[in-house]
């Protein structure tokens, strides 16, 4: 019997240094005991996000870059675009080199990066140079020293790339981000109506190479059903182009879409014309709706026997006839080379469906219990080219890097938050409210059957809060087995983590952990129900910096009822924290309302009053609120953001914080010895 063939596809835009964990699981999860009980399934997986850039970032990604700038007149280009123009030759000679540098196979261009006379520079490293005080002086110097040419070449050639990556916004596509890209369109959007009229446009560069490189992969697995898991709102866009691909093309595949964006803005979901793109879309953990999913398209199930998936209840006409967009072929080099994917020169719009009669979203959901935690497999990245993902260096902080430099094993080690209980995260959804844990000897053995496949030790372990008990025992079982590995991850700042255990983490091998401390105000932490306090933060983040482990803080702004007092005195908290080594790295984010948290759910527990949201057809997550408090937190970003970059960087820690911000705000009430003293308890 012919195996049922399944292709999991990571969309533009995710990460680029490191495969997004999705297929991963979910190939794992259908190659293992568990997934076979629906029968031979031949499970693959490709990555679009990096096929997409390093089609565009090549010699033959710059030249078809030009030739559209070529098509608008001189005056209307922008002074990047024109930088690129100017020097296309310079840009076409150091391309290929640069990628091979990111990508870790040419070590030695390094050399010639960091000396500043091999790469074209454009708008993106004129803050290099705002350090310089004559020209002697090495603006890199204070960050980078005599050594760490590696790390200073990695530095510029990131700044290289985003200075293309500007270029295709200016010229191209200017919804294109290598992270954020056409977010807008998809993001609490209450309609399909903005997404449908950027579909509905004709390919640019972009669409037009993603367009390709979507149909080289399907010619190469020959899928009975596409899987596209989008993470963020970054990545709906593209992943909407390529359903549209996928439907103009082969419209006997079935295609699904599901992820993290899925699982919190699409709940509500009521708009007929996403399945003129996707056939399912589904919620939550995607391993039981998928076996249901196969076992239906087998023939084995019942469409109303369905798990936790929205179907078209009136499937229609199928919107994309076949033979291909509007009846013409797109040529495709038979190697399966992605590299060598033909895009036309002018490819063929994608027509949106139209809906027949009265179709309406169904909304399926047959009860059956979630596969244990225990039985999902271990996350595999075989078809996925991990020597090729580009190890970028943005931000110059020790701990911000790991985010984009370097290729880590992504794997969970618990299901779920253990806490749930914080008031502004999304506690009502699966993700977060259902816990599960495996033991340390399953952990261990994923990440040895991991290790022995990719060839790499480093793991990111990506819990929305890792349960310090699960860590001791995995340390102590990576110790014993004499398993050596690199691994970073987020917690929560509780005392269970104290010096004795934080030093066992880093004996095993923790470098780095994140986790929140929100406001940094213990009236707003315990408003916001986070079980933490500012000095038993300063005590557990101290005795992780002491056993060598860095630390990045995740601090918000803008909660219900917060005042300028309570910022300025934020701001002091995190300054002292920096000051005595507790944490190295911070990220101060808006707070945002979500209709999934305990905030959105019970505003006026928080004395804020929330906007009423128009009808939802489409996305629904964050939510407007009134808050009376006297404060302008726009105002108030800006100065924290500031302080907090300069405070990455040591500078400024001797400051008084008000002098941080652009308007007057009152002294800090906080003494400037809190932090201090606080580690005196120890």
């Amino acid at each position: 019997m012919t195996a049922f063939r399944v292709l999991s596809l990571i969309p533009p835009m995710t990460q680029l240094n490191t495969p997004y964990p999705s297929t991963a699981y979910l190939t794992g999860f259908l190659r293992s005991e568990t997934g076979r009980t629906v029968g031979e399934v031949d499970a693959q997986q490709a990555d679009l996000a990096l096929a997409l850039v390093l089609r565009l970032f090549s010699r033959q990604g710059l030249s078809e870059i030009r030739r559209e700038i070529e098509k608008i007149p001189k005056k209307q280009r922008s002074h990047q675009v024109q930088h690129f123009m100017l020097n296309f030759d310079h840009y076409d000679a150091t391309i290929a080199p640069t990628i091979a540098f990111l990508q870790g196979s040419d070590s030695t261009l390094a050399h010639r990066i960091a000396s500043r006379n091999f790469l074209p520079e454009g708008a993106r490293f004129a803050p290099i140079d705002a350090y310089t005080v004559d020209d002697n002086d090495d603006p890199l110097a204070w960050a980078f020293g005599a050594l760490g040419t590696q790390d200073r070449a990695r530095h510029l050639a990131t700044m290289y790339l985003n200075d293309l990556s500007d270029v295709i916004r200016e010229a191209i596509d200017a919804r294109f981000e290598f992270v954020r890209y056409a977010e807008s369109l998809a993001m609490s959007q209450p309609t399909f109506e903005p997404l449908a009229r950027a579909l509905a446009e004709p390919h640019n560069l972009v669409d037009a190479t993603l367009h390709a490189l979507t149909l080289a992969e399907i010619e190469k697995h020959q899928p009975d059903l596409v899987l596209i898991s989008v993470p963020f709102p970054g990545a709906v866009y593209a992943a909407f182009r390529i359903a549209q691909s996928i439907r103009g093309q082969f419209p006997a595949i079935k295609i699904a879409l599901g992820g993290g964006f899925v699982n919190t803005e699409l709940r509500e979901l009521a708009e007929p014309r996403v399945f003129d793109y996707f056939d399912f879309v589904t919620l939550d953990d995607g391993e039981r709706p998928l076996l249901a999913m196969i076992e239906h398209l087998k023939g084995k199930r019942s469409a109303q026997r369905l798990v936790r998936t929205f179907v078209r209840a009136d499937p229609a006409i199928p919107p994309f006839e076949k033979g291909g967009l509007g009846g013409i072929s797109t040529p495709l080099d038979q190697s399966n080379d992605l590299n060598s994917a033909e895009i036309p020169p002018n490819p063929p719009v994608c027509p949106v469906g139209s809906v027949k009669g009265e179709a309406k979203v169904q909304y399926l959901n047959w009860p059956e219990p979630d596969v244990p935690f225990n039985d999902v497999g271990t996350p595999t990245w075989d078809g996925l080219p991990i020597t090729r993902y580009l190890s970028l260096l943005d931000m110059l902080n020790p701990m911000h890097r790991l985010w984009s430099d370097g290729r880590w094993n992504k794997l969970t080690i618990a299901h779920g938050c253990y806490w749930k209980k914080c008031s502004f995260c999304d506690i009502t959804l699966d993700y977060i409210s259902r816990y599960e844990t495996t033991t340390a000897e399953m952990l261990v053995d994923r990440i040895e059957a991991i290790i022995a496949e990719t060839g790499q030790t480093g793991f990111h372990f990506v819990d929305e809060a890792a349960p310090p008990k699960i860590l001791k025992a995995l340390a102590e079982e990576l110790l014993r087995r004499k398993v050596s590995i690199s691994w970073w991850g987020n917690i929560r700042f509780e005392k269970s983590f104290t010096p004795e255990l934080c030093q066992l983490l880093a004996d095993s091998g923790c470098i780095a952990i994140s986790g929140g401390l929100e406001v940094a105000s213990d009236r707003l932490l315990t408003l916001m129900k986070k079980g933490v306090s500012v000095d038993q933060v300063a005590r557990v983040t101290y005795g992780f910096a002491e056993a060598g482990i860095l630390v990045h803080a995740y601090l918000m702004y803008g909660f219900p009822t917060q005042t300028v007092q309570d910022t300025v005195d934020a701001l002091e908290y995190v300054r002292q924290l920096f000051e005595n080594g507790c944490i190295q790295s911070g990220f101060f984010h808006r707070f945002a309302c979500t209709v999934h948290s305990p905030v959105g759910k019970n505003p006026e527990e928080y004395g804020v009053e929330l906007i009423p949201l128009p009808k939802v057809t489409f996305a629904k997550n964050d939510v407007g609120f009134i808050d009376k408090t006297p404060i302008d937190h726009d105002l108030m970003g800006c100065g924290l953001n500031k302080a907090l970059y300069n405070f990455m960087h040591g500078i400024g820690l001797d400051e008084d914080v008000r002098a941080w911000f652009d308007t007057k705000v009152p002294r800090t009430s906080v003494s400037r010895h809190f932090v201090s003293r606080a580690l005196q308890q120890n």
